[in-house]
């Protein structure tokens, strides 16, 4: 894999500390939902949120991504689901992201998310065989994810 850059500008090293996740098997349509609702908290509140959906308790609101999703009774929500998977790898994300503040010497009560970025990564192309001498494509679309979290 070669060089990435950030999306986040006007990146100070004193102030701000940030995370990536490069090319995973995640949903970017619920990892652009997730990123959206977690923008603004802090890691420790961000990361009881992400339990919680992987329990099944709070579901993510889908804004954009909403046709065919149920409702939900959590307030606020209309429609939502559990992306449990897309959770898991947050979670992992954010503990990346309080080790890379910590070994910064920044308060991590202090930290709150600033930036949550999602983008899709590269095409994995697949075809399945069919009958007649045709074939089924079988696309997986790899997800970019980046956090930054700033001292307040």
């Amino acid at each position: 894999m070669g060089r990435f850059d950030y999306a986040f500008q006007n990146y100070d090293t004193t102030k701000h500390v940030r995370a990536s996740l490069r090319e995973k098997q995640i949903s970017h349509k619920h990892a652009r939902e997730v990123s959206k609702q977690i923008k603004g908290m802090t890691i420790e509140k961000a990361r009881d949120y992400l339990t919680s959906v992987i329990n099944k308790e709070r579901a993510v609101p889908f804004r954009r991504y909403k046709t065919n999703v149920g409702h939900r009774s959590d307030p606020g929500v209309m429609a939502g689901r559990y992306p449990q998977k897309t959770a898991l790898e947050f979670i992992k994300m954010l503990d990346n992201l309080e080790s890379n503040a910590e070994y910064k010497g920044m308060d991590l009560d202090r930290l709150k998310i600033v930036n949550a970025t999602s983008h899709k990564g590269i095409l994995i192309k697949r075809f399945t065989p069919r009958a007649m001498g045709r074939a089924t494509p079988k696309n997986n679309v790899l997800t970019h994810v980046e956090l930054v979290a700033q001292e307040v």
